[in-house]
């Protein structure tokens, strides 16, 4: 038995191990949460609930059937904020701590899988890496409650302040958007409170950069040092921040039900909170239901971005739409090659790009249709809104969620798992490619007319 294990682990492909390793912890935190001390009312609950919870927590997503701050116990919420933790670091990263922690020796096939969740160029460096990583995460989120504790403990005491800071803390770096404050409001409170609004922002910010990223800024003093991909990565998030805040602020400012009542530095924070959130954090200071059109579009545009790669956020990472970008711009100015801070991307990059943007386009689509067809009494925004909240892994919505069917539920439980992974895992995870066979025949080229 313990033979057929270790051969049927040696012939899973890396993309896959990953897939079928979030399976688990998934199918562990529904049974978890379907145990009776895990609801306040002391009742089992139902699996599709437990199931629906467990996958936006690990997925980091942040979607909920239930209200978490009041239908939960403290068990139950405390497996949720473990399930977070463990969908924002990866469970290879969880798993590969532990095993450091025990003196175990790291195979070099775990250090391939490692490499695979941490969109590494090599294996090189990547057990550092993940010591790193567990270590800035623990202390950025602890850094992160004892600023939300100053507030959290005069407004809900000392035991439930500091819970409520970790709780939230973690919850925001790892881009989850799952709140305990009860009947659904979110941060909405807090829409004028600069601590929390900050604290908040900087928590998911960070969180979404990726770790590659601030262990490249940790080591490098000279930002012209910076690796071609952190480059790529803060000049594409400050961009999306400073332009979702624009457009927030121009949308938004005489809208009644949002910025309307607010005075002007409560207009400015509002709107820089709901330009980073999208991407992919889930809270809202704003009544996303009550959002104008044009700031539904660009919330859904930002939804599809997400955070970048490496990183707790999901989406389909900032750095490939600036890849199609840089694409897109070389070919109007007519050049062959697509260049960024003088370098070179290599047209393998460009094509992996394009082959997300695709993957998750057609993702979209899928999901959006089949939810019209469980959600006969939606609306199409609210819909279109669901089905890209889910796949990029943000968990802000319309008030669908609660009311989705028994079909509509599984539908988004795929979609935030497929977010979560990425287009490209698990297309791998699930195709026969072999790297090793290589096409040695070339056929002569032809000429398509496009445009």
């Amino acid at each position: 038995m313990k033979r057929l294990k270790n051969s049927l682990r040696k012939s899973l492909k890396p993309a896959q191990v990953l897939v079928l390793g979030f399976a688990g912890t998934i199918i562990l935190g529904t049974l978890m949460l379907m145990l009776p001390m895990s609801s306040a009312n002391g009742h089992p609950t139902s699996f599709i609930n437990a199931f629906f919870t467990s996958t936006s927590a690990v997925c980091v997503t942040g979607l909920v059937v239930v209200d978490t701050g009041t239908y939960w116990s403290v068990f139950g919420k405390t497996v949720i904020l473990l399930l977070i933790q463990i969908g924002g670091l990866g469970f290879m990263t969880m798993a590969t701590s532990i095993a450091i922690i025990l003196g175990k020796k790291i195979s070099l096939r775990n250090r391939l899988i490692m490499q695979e969740a941490l969109n590494q160029f090599s294996i090189s460096g990547v057990i550092r890496l993940t010591q790193y990583i567990v270590l800035t995460t623990l202390g950025i989120e602890l850094v992160g409650a004892v600023f939300l504790s100053t507030r959290f403990i005069p407004q809900f005491g000392v035991k439930n302040g500091i819970y409520y800071a970790v709780f939230h803390s973690v919850s925001a770096f790892c881009n989850a958007g799952f709140d305990i404050m009860g009947n659904g409001v979110s941060l909405m409170q807090y829409v004028s409170d600069p601590l929390i609004s900050i604290v908040i922002m900087f928590l998911i910010i960070l969180g979404g950069l990726g770790f590659s990223v601030i262990v490249d800024i940790g080591r490098t003093k000279n930002i012209r040092k910076l690796s071609l991909h952190s480059k790529l990565t803060l000049s594409m998030t400050f961009s999306l921040i400073i332009t979702g805040f624009i457009a927030v602020f121009l949308f938004e400012m005489k809208n009644p039900d949002t910025l309307g009542g607010l005075n002007l530095g409560g207009k400015i924070l509002a709107s820089l909170f709901h330009s980073v959130t999208p991407r992919t954090a889930g809270f809202n200071t704003l009544d996303t239901a009550r959002l104008t059109l044009p700031t539904l579009l660009f919330t859904i545009l930002f939804m599809l971005i997400g955070g970048s790669p490496g990183s707790t956020a999901g989406g389909i990472k900032t750095t490939t739409i600036g890849v199609i970008f840089l694409k897109v711009r070389a070919v109007i100015k007519g050049s062959d090659d697509v260049e960024f801070a003088h370098r070179r991307i290599s047209k393998d990059t460009i094509n992996r790009a394009l082959a997300v943007f695709f993957i998750a386009g057609s993702a979209f689509v899928l999901v959006t249709v089949l939810l019209t067809i469980t959600e006969k009494n939606a609306s199409l925004e609210s819909v279109l809104f669901e089905a890209m909240s889910a796949l990029g892994t943000v968990g802000l919505s319309m008030g669908l969620t609660p009311s989705l069917s028994l079909a509509g539920k599984i539908v988004i439980a795929i979609a935030m798992f497929f977010g979560r992974l990425g287009p490209l895992t698990i297309v791998l995870a699930l195709s026969n490619r072999d790297l090793s066979k290589r096409k040695l025949i070339r056929y002569p080229e032809g000429k398509i007319i496009v445009g």
